[in-house]
């Protein structure tokens, strides 16, 4: 009896130490397993915030006075702009990527309608989607009717040209100079600074508030390439990037003022010398590239008077005399 209790003890001792065992084993599976997708987890979003735009947002628009083509990638104005705010808004799926030098797209203008009023820019996420970008908070828009550029201020700058039937305009940021930037048919029109207000992810938008409006919006990013951009982008970022590595390199401040200084010698200017070099005494350490080529400073003297007594003979027409010293100054010169 005892025998067989101990042994039945042993028995279940057995079985709970292994079941302890496999819970043990469960428990840092499913830990590990948490582990690894919270881990997981910020690469997963941050891909997610860096997702260029790839189509409109057929959600988040002024659904009423406008409709987005099945392709997500054409819209038409639909209704008669009565009133201010029937303005027909969308924006497309994603804002705008930030890691990077710059986020560009375009649209073209397949109908400009009656009045012609289209706006193309950037919002943020909680833009009121009745009002043209620009006219509110947290935007910036190119208008196509007046060429006026809108930044949130109730009232257009003078910016560009109108745009119309036919035309592809396109808008940008430059994370480099955190400046908008906007195109027509392939040419920059302009840029403006972006203001440091400006909250939140800002999303390309466009705007039609003209009866026969019609759009083919093209989200032609250099990630996606849907299309060739009208605009030279690839040309453009390859410019910014070498301003980028030029800025980076550090000169003395007096390097502006050796080539400068040497430029004058070089043609023997005397009097624009010396007054360059008197008024560069107070704020700019003197930098003499007669001495550091050999010469000295006084010769360097010397030949600038001499050339500068050859050129007032030569202008005066005296050339015979101009020879004479020549042949004095310079015997190897005059052979």
């Amino acid at each position: 009896m005892n025998s067989s209790n101990t042994n039945n003890g042993q028995s279940n001792n057995g079985k709970s130490s292994r079941l302890d065992g496999i819970n043990r084993d469960l428990g840092l599976y499913f830990l590990e397993l948490a582990r690894l997708r919270s881990s997981a987890a910020p690469t997963e979003m941050e891909e997610d915030e860096e997702e260029a735009p790839k189509e409109l947002n057929t959600i988040n628009s002024s659904g009423g006075f406008l409709v987005v083509a099945p392709d997500k990638l054409s819209v038409k104005y639909t209704t008669v702009n009565l009133h201010g705010h029937d303005v027909g808004v969308v924006q497309a799926n994603k804002p705008a990527p930030v890691k990077c030098l710059l986020y560009y797209f375009e649209i073209y203008v397949k109908d400009a309608g009656a009045k012609g009023q289209i706006a193309i820019g950037f919002t943020n996420e909680g833009f009121k989607m009745r009002r043209q970008p620009g006219w509110e908070v947290n935007s910036c828009g190119y208008h196509g009717d007046d060429g006026l550029l809108y930044r949130g201020q109730g009232k257009g700058d003078a910016f560009g040209p109108t745009y119309t039937t036919g035309d592809t305009v396109g808008g940008g940021i430059n994370y480099a100079s955190q400046e908008f930037f906007f195109t027509k048919n392939g040419v920059l029109v302009g840029t403006v600074c972006k203001e440091k207000e400006m909250k939140g992810r800002l999303f390309p938008t466009i705007a039609v508030h003209s009866q026969n409006e019609e759009y083919a919006y093209l989200l032609v990013h250099v990630n996606f390439g849907q299309k060739k951009f009208a605009f030279d982008l690839k040309a453009t970022q390859e410019r910014l990037k070498r301003q980028m590595t030029i800025e980076k390199i550090s000169l003395p401040p007096n390097i502006s003022y050796g080539l400068v200084r040497s430029y004058l010698l070089h043609y023997g200017y005397e009097d624009t010398l010396s007054s360059f070099d008197l008024a560069s005494k107070s704020t700019i350490p003197p930098v003499y590239i007669a001495q550091e080529n050999g010469f000295d400073e006084q010769d360097i003297g010397y030949a600038l008077n001499q050339r500068k007594i050859l050129r007032q003979l030569i202008r005066n027409g005296e050339i015979d005399a101009a020879i004479s010293k020549l042949r004095d100054w310079y015997p190897q010169i005059v052979q």
